[in-house]
């Protein structure tokens, strides 16, 4: 029985030899005891006999730490000596602390049973069979070995007691506890880690903790102190070293000394201790096994004052340090490491619920409110603990007016954490994390580069800080992400600057003074302006003119209101140095004639009044992005032939565009197409296509010479029979049908299909389409979504390979009236509870539910499954397109484990009535879909069965994001227990 599973009786059972130290020595003890908060049993009144009692035999095994004295006489009795049995035992068995004090007796004389202490034992062992003596010798010859205090060391018997009860304490705080039982994740974190610090090796070793301020390092690194600490006799948990320490000024000697002798005071459990030169501890804790913990380190200095001579220690010593600096341990030469990453989207709903319900998942009513909230908190822990705290209680209506000041600005103490690390940068790395937080957040680090490269930010070298300082992230794909809540505490620094400093604009309020009354100045670099409810502003013909280091101007609305219109002059003057135009709803019919392009590096003008872009040929050199989706009106692109860097161009939903300029033939670099209508000739290096088209009878061949095209998405209300045109490097596929629609198979390539057939008739194809040799029905790729809401004349063929089919991942939706005879454990309601037969590691269910809209209003309605094995679960939670009548939802579930549960239970939970549910376990599935749990490789950047990836609707709509992240889409949100 595990010694953190379990609540004891008493801190301390002592075994002693009465006559020889009850009134002396033990008296005292017990006093102390006492003084100390210290929960000791006591023996009086119970009557001595040769063989202890039921009741001492318990009162051991209710003790946590059991005190051996051991003196002169403790041989004599056979009484000490089975209680010394019973104690050993239980060290074994249930993890007890064992002390031992040598009273007045040698060590060697216990082990060995010489001298007075071996007289009197063989005494004892007169008469006695041979097994109980071999028990009492080896008894004896254990707990002689075990360290503790000797009296002959002592000049001060005193001082000696006090030292045994400040040692009881130390165990006792040191006791793995319940303080950290149950929280999500931290067991993986905790496992991770002691493979890095290799504990069976006896080398010293030093390990960095790094990650975001609020991740949870302290907390990990807590729970580890904790776990370690029994088998260090020296320990210390030195906390927020940089917090408490930062203003000592750790560069000069004085300060290293006091920083030195604050860790020996504690570490040696002394009041008082003098620290007159640097190699104090080294000298002090030469040989000695030591586990020393530095919290929140922010400078070398303190690194150099307090784990420089880890190899003076003894052997299996650790120091292990937390930071949010990773550059700091490089720095240091501290090359092992672990970095804490922020929690999937499961286990962050999970945590925020714990706080907030104090239960593992939302509750009923509050599942939509509580998935916003984590969101916001961007599954940042302390986020989720803090704002889930102060909700908890509270009504829908209070949750709403809290996540609307929770968009808008940042707790407190949320603030006061997160703006550490801001504040310890150096002035430029500031202005980069502010620009980041406004304009680039989840942008390619070299667009940002090419973005700043002549803001005298050292854009580089800034960037490797704030990753370091984690502060950003770059991700595999090379997108540096920040954290939300960052971005937050970036809105609320800009708006503490006094207005004549701010180099950044995002105040509504202020931004429509500026642009109405031409008070901006050239300090000004970048406007972020959100027109949601600003009313009508005017735009003045000289206001933008007038901000001459105009670089970024970004204007959108976050809500749509008819009323909220900017008005701007036909003769608006844009400045010569802008780069970035990001302007929604834009509401003329053209651009400026006087409108400087030579800097320009991405153009977006999404769902805008525009008709043309300009005139003529322009220099588009340093064009790299254009988006002008859902501009409906626009008649014709510009010659784009000077666009030579031209990456991505987005043309969605553009109806009137009804030819493509014959320049595109020059856009060699050009990587993500979206467009309307025909398949242009365009470049071949084209990875991400889209297009929305009328009739589709089959794609060209000509696309088979897009070598590098790995994501294609296709609208179309035509029939499509078959897609063997497709290059080899198509991976993915996204579908989107309208109408009659035979579904055509694929190539067996692909890893990825999303068929969305909402409200059409669909069918498999039949004989006068066979599939041939290398091609496959999309139900068997290792990933597909399958939306065929309200087609209500879906024929029995493909009804049947879509029940029937074990996709890997993903998950399905159909009309239906009951769940199929298949799923073979059923349940009317929303649980059904099933008993596992396999044997496997891996157990694989088949999940179909049948849902009923109950005056469904919404786009979508959201279905939690919460899986219950050996009392751990696991949360799901999926988008439900509007559906008219019952249809049927079906899903994979994947459960892993050492032996299988003896019951498994699956709940459902959702606005959408849920009429019925079963499960059908797959058997024997293991070998073939394998393939589906490795990660692509070759060079692919995604890992399709990435189960921590969600979404929460269905996106018909095809822009930049998507297109980035769209092998990552998964509409599962999950967490464990």
């Amino acid at each position: 029985m595990a010694s953190s599973s379990r609540s004891w009786r008493y801190n301390v059972f002592p075994s002693f030899h009465g006559p020889d130290v009850r009134v002396t020595f033990m008296s005292h003890l017990k006093k102390q005891f006492q003084h100390n908060g210290i929960i000791a049993f006591n023996d009086e009144g119970i009557e001595r006999s040769k063989l202890i009692g039921t009741e001492l035999i318990r009162s051991i095994r209710e003790s946590r730490i059991s005190i051996v004295v051991l003196s002169e006489n403790y041989g004599s009795s056979s009484w000490c000596l089975n209680e010394l049995l019973e104690i050993l035992k239980c060290q074994e068995s249930a993890g007890q602390i064992v002390m031992t004090v040598f009273y007045k007796v040698d060590p060697c004389d216990v082990r060995k049973q010489m001298g007075e202490f071996g007289k009197t034992f063989k005494e004892t062992c007169e008469g006695k069979t041979e097994t109980q003596v071999h028990k009492w010798i080896h008894a004896l010859t254990h707990v002689a070995n075990i360290a503790g205090e000797h009296s002959v060391n002592w000049n001060n018997e005193a001082k000696m007691i006090e030292k045994i009860a400040l040692n009881v304490s130390d165990n006792l705080n040191a006791t793995p506890s319940r303080d950290f039982d149950g929280m999500v994740g931290l067991e993986g974190h905790l496992g991770k880690i002691q493979c890095l610090l290799i504990l069976e090796n006896d080398e010293p070793m030093t390990l960095g903790i790094s990650g975001p301020a609020g991740i949870g390092k302290t907390t990990i690194a807590r729970a580890l102190y904790n776990q370690l600490s029994p088998d260090f006799p020296l320990r210390y948990f030195m906390e927020n070293v940089g917090g408490s320490y930062r203003n000592i000024g750790c560069g000069d000697h004085g300060s290293k000394l006091r920083l030195q002798e604050e860790l020996l005071l504690h570490i040696l459990n002394q009041t008082n201790i003098n620290v007159c030169h640097l190699d104090v501890i080294s000298e002090r804790l030469c040989n000695q096994k030591v586990l020393i913990v530095l919290d929140d380190v922010d400078s070398l200095d303190q690194l150099d004052a307090l784990a420089k001579d880890i190899y003076h220690f003894g052997s299996g010593s650790r120091i292990i340090v937390t930071t949010k600096d990773q550059e700091l341990l490089e720095r240091y030469g501290i090359t092992n490491t672990y970095h804490v990453g922020f929690p999937s989207n499961g286990e962050a709903l999970e945590i925020f619920c714990r706080y907030a319900f104090r239960r593992n998942s939302p509750k009923y009513g509050f599942e939509k409110l509580a998935i916003r909230v984590a969101e916001l908190c961007g599954n940042l822990p302390l986020g989720l603990r803090v704002v889930g705290s102060s909700l908890g209680g509270k009504s829908g209506d209070e949750w709403e007016v809290i996540i609307h000041r929770l968009e808008t600005s940042l707790d407190e103490d949320l603030e006061r954490v997160l703006r550490v690390g801001y504040e310890t940068l150096h002035e430029k790395d500031q202005a980069l994390f502010l620009h980041i937080a406004i304009f680039f957040n989840n942008k390619d680090q070299d667009y940002v580069k090419s973005m700043l490269h002549d803001c005298n930010l050292n854009v580089e070298h800034g960037l490797r800080n704030l990753v370091n300082r984690s502060l950003i992230d770059i991700s595999t794909n090379g997108e540096i992400v920040m954290h939300s809540l960052l971005q937050q505490m970036a809105r609320q620094v800009i708006q503490r600057q006094e207005p004549w400093k701010r180099h950044i604009l995002i105040d509504p309020r202020e931004i429509c003074d500026v642009l109405e009354y031409e008070t901006g100045t050239r300090t000004v670099c970048g406007i972020y302006f959100d027109t949601s409810e600003t009313g009508e502003v005017f735009v003045s013909k000289g206001a933008l003119k007038r901000m001459r280091n105009l670089q970024f101007l970004t204007v959108h609305k976050r809500k749509h209101c008819e009323k909220d219109i900017v008005c701007i002059p036909q003769d608006l003057e844009f400045p010569p140095r802008l780069k970035l135009l990001h302007w929604e709803v834009y509401p003329r019919k053209s651009l400026p004639m006087r409108f400087h392009l030579e800097n320009l590096v991405e153009l977006n003008m999404r769902d805008s009044q525009l008709e043309k872009l300009w005139e003529g040929s322009q220099p588009l050199t340093n064009l790299k992005k254009m988006d002008l989706a859902m501009s409906c009106h626009l008649k014709e692109l510009p010659d784009l032939s000077n666009a030579t860097n031209l990456e991505r161009l987005n043309l969605n939903d553009c109806e009137s565009l009804v030819e493509i300029p014959s320049s595109f033939s020059n856009l060699h670099k050009l990587k993500a197409l979206s467009i309307l209508r025909n398949f242009p000739d365009i470049s071949r290096n084209v990875s991400k296509f889209s297009i929305s088209v009328e009739e589709l009878d089959q794609v060209p061949e000509s696309i088979r010479l897009w070598s590098r095209l790995r994501v294609l998405t296709i609208t179309s209300k035509g029939k499509l029979k078959s897609l063997t045109h497709l290059p080899q490097s198509v991976k993915h596929l996204h579908l989107s049908c309208i109408g009659e629609q035979r579904i055509p198979y694929f190539k067996k390539s692909l890893q990825r299909v999303e068929l969305y057939l909402n409200s059409c008739r669909s069918s498999l194809l039949r004989e006068d389409c066979e599939p041939k040799e290398g091609l496959t029905c999309p139900y068997d790729t290792p990933y597909t979504q399958l939306d065929y809401t309200n087609c209500f004349k879906l024929d029995r063929e493909a009804r049947t390979a879509i029940l029937t089919e074990h996709f890997a991942q993903g998950w399905a939706c159909l009309p239906g009236g009951e769940v199929p005879v298949e799923f073979d454990h059923q349940a009317k309601g929303n649980s059904v509870t099933i008993h596992p037969v396999s044997n496997m590691s891996l157990t694989i269910f088949k999940v179909c539910v049948l849902i009923s809209p109950n005056q469904q209003t919404r786009e979508s309605e959201q279905l939690a499954c919460c899986r219950i094995s050996k009392g751990i679960e696991e949360i799901s939670v999926y988008a439900i397109p509007r559906i008219q009548r019952k249809h049927l939802f079906l899903f994979p579930s994947y459960l892993l484990q050492e032996s299988t549960s003896r019951e498994v239970v699956f709940t459902f939970s959702s606005e959408l009535e849920i009429v019925e549910c079963g499960v059908q376990i797959w058997k024997d599935e293991s070998e073939r879909n394998q393939s589906a749990y490795s990660k692509p490789g070759n060079g692919e950047e995604e890992d399709v069965s990435n189960n921590q990836q969600d979404t929460y609707n269905i996106s018909r709509a095809w822009d930049e994001e998507e297109a980035e992240e769209y092998v990552n889409l998964n509409p599962a949100k999950r967490t464990k227990r």
